[in-house]
């Protein structure tokens, strides 16, 4: 646990890629098997589920510090950062422990989850008792399922490769899955992540993925791409990507964030497919009127509905049937094809799907265009057919891991986000290096214009936190300190000076926000200092940017959005 938490502290602390790369070479080559096997579980993004209710740690840190809980939420206030708050609070331990991390998250955080609060008081006034602050630290996030860390599978997948001396891609094809919570991480599941490469590894066992291939984002106009001839061009759909792997007469439907989500949308479980056979796409609602080749899918809203539901009705499978449009093949009986030209295996992928044809299964429809500027003005198009711009892949790429260049390029061309001019009314500290700044704002709109006359309120629609850079998140922390009204908690309530042009993704209609409207994936774009509060936007802006049949987000439905190309 002492060598973990060291890690976490040095990834937590830096920025730079080398150091953290150094860090991790470091831990991996020292690290027992068994606890780097969870290292790796939680650096490459797996999840601890929460094994103690945030009230009864705090009641139990309170205790074992012996302090009363106004103090315990000043300094909490202060902080910013519940575990933090809680490693400082807690007097000095009597006794050191050399438990490694997988003893620590096998016999000692498991049995806290659903243990008698008696139980699990004990437990946690034992374990402060042997670890020192960073310890203490990082068994406050494990165990209130808070764990993140700033540093990229890629990263991860980069230190243990130079560690075992693999190539980087037969370490990350080896790595896909690795975070699925149905397996758990052991010492002989890390000894085949970096042993020898036997020659067997490059054909995938059972319904394992490959690891996915990822666009860059086009900033510039294409036409320095070279001629348009030299592009495959598809819609880019705001769906789930997923791989739908079909091996020993089973499907398995994988999401890009590697978990196993065949369940939650039979349509696809049932797809008749040869052995052998794994397909690239992205799931999406189909409208009634889909053929087999998708020209418009409903919104992601849809989805959202089929995403949060645990048990599917017959009437829901009904009105919101699920399709996956397919825009690559990657194997075909048993062979692995990521290494053909983009060009052949699309040909492939047109000959599969209409030879087994299925209303599920949909061909993403190639666009055509004479050259950059008629595409230019196919893709203005792209929110009146329900898309977000277009994917441009070379004819002549292999199937790549990750966000690389090397075997060719996928680039997402998408269109400008919505914007809208909000006012700051929420601020709240961030986290790690950026704990004593406040950095997570809530943004909100007039719920009236200005000529309307009569007295106008600011209605909360967004909370974002990114896009600001250091320097401007320092300036912007000054002027919330400098104008806090209340404080709740650790968010405070500030006097309206600041406007922000906020960006996003998608609108809908919204049943449980108060402005009646939820936005996808909200950032800032840029400070705006050339308006007045008074000059931002209001709710009838907004609404003006929902699509001509907008569908509704209820609550129950509203979950986080999955990650595209």
């Amino acid at each position: 646990m002492r060598e973990f938490s060291r890690l976490y502290a040095e990834l937590d602390a830096t920025t730079s890629t080398t150091r953290k790369l150094a860090a991790l070479q470091d831990y991996f080559q020292r690290a027992d098997a068994a606890d780097a096997a969870w290292a790796v579980y939680f650096l490459a993004g797996g999840k601890p589920r929460q094994a103690v209710p945030t009230g009864l740690l705090k009641q139990c840190a309170m205790a074992y510090a012996q302090i009363d809980e106004w103090l315990f939420e000043e300094c909490y206030h202060s902080v910013g950062d519940l575990a933090e708050t809680i490693a400082h609070i807690l007097p000095p331990p009597t006794r050191t422990s050399d438990f490694g991390l997988a003893f620590w998250m096998q016999e000692r955080i498991a049995p806290l989850r659903g243990a008698e609060p008696e139980v699990i008081r004990s437990a946690l006034f034992a374990a402060w008792d042997e670890l020192d602050w960073q310890g203490r630290f990082l068994l406050a996030k494990l165990i209130g399922g808070g764990f993140r860390v700033g540093v990229s599978r890629l990263l991860v997948t980069r230190a243990l490769a130079a560690v075992a001396q693999l190539d980087p891609k037969l370490l990350a094809q080896r790595m896909v899955g690795w975070t699925d919570g149905r397996a758990r991480p052991d010492a002989e599941r890390f000894a085949r992540l970096i042993g020898p490469d036997d020659g067997q590894d490059h054909r995938l066992q059972g319904g394992q993925p490959y690891p996915f291939f990822l666009a860059h984002p086009l900033i510039e106009h294409p036409r320095q791409l070279g001629p348009v001839g030299q592009w495959q061009i598809e819609w880019k759909y705001d769906g789930i990507r997923a791989q739908l792997v079909r091996r020993h007469g089973s499907n398995w439907l994988w999401s890009r964030g590697e978990e196993l989500i065949t369940e939650r949308f039979p349509e696809l479980a049932a797809l008749d497919l040869p052995d052998g056979t794994v397909i690239d796409g992205e799931i999406v609602i189909r409208l009634p009127d889909s053929g087999q080749q998708a020209e418009r899918v409903a919104p992601f809203a849809d989805l959202q509905k089929r995403i949060g539901r645990k048990n599917l009705t017959a009437r829901m499978l009904g009105e919101l049937p699920a399709g996956l449009i397919a825009y690559d093949l990657l194997e075909q009986d048993g062979h692995d094809l990521r290494g053909l030209p983009q060009q052949e295996r699309r040909a492939r992928l047109e000959q599969l799907v209409q030879r087994h044809a299925a209303p599920a299964l949909m061909l993403a429809p190639q666009i055509v265009a004479a050259d950059w500027d008629a595409l230019e003005q196919l893709r203005a198009t792209s929110r009146q057919r329900g898309v977000e711009g277009m994917m441009l892949k070379q004819v002549d790429a292999h199937y790549g891991i990750g966000r690389t260049r090397n075997v060719g390029t996928w680039w997402k061309w998408k269109v400008d986000p919505y914007s809208i001019d909000a006012v700051l009314i929420y601020a709240q500290a961030g986290h790690g290096r950026r704990a004593s700044l406040y950095t997570d704002y809530t943004f909100a709109v007039w719920d009236t214009p200005a000529e309307a006359g009569g007295e106008r309120k600011l209605v909360p629609f967004a909370k974002a936190y990114s896009g600001l850079t250091d320097a401007e998140i320092a300036v912007v922390d000054q002027t919330i300190r400098k104008t806090t009204i209340e404080k709740f908690g650790p968010v405070r309530s500030v006097r309206p000076s600041m406007v922000f042009e906020i960006g996003f993704e998608g609108i809908a209609l919204s049943t449980r926000h108060k402005a009646g409207i939820a936005v996808r994936f909200p950032r800032i774009l840029r400070q705006r200092v050339d308006k007045t509060v008074d000059q931002a936007d209001t709710l009838d802006n907004l609404r003006a940017l929902l699509p001509s049949s907008p569908v509704t987000e209820s609550e129950e439905d509203a979950q986080p959005a999955q990650q595209d190309h």
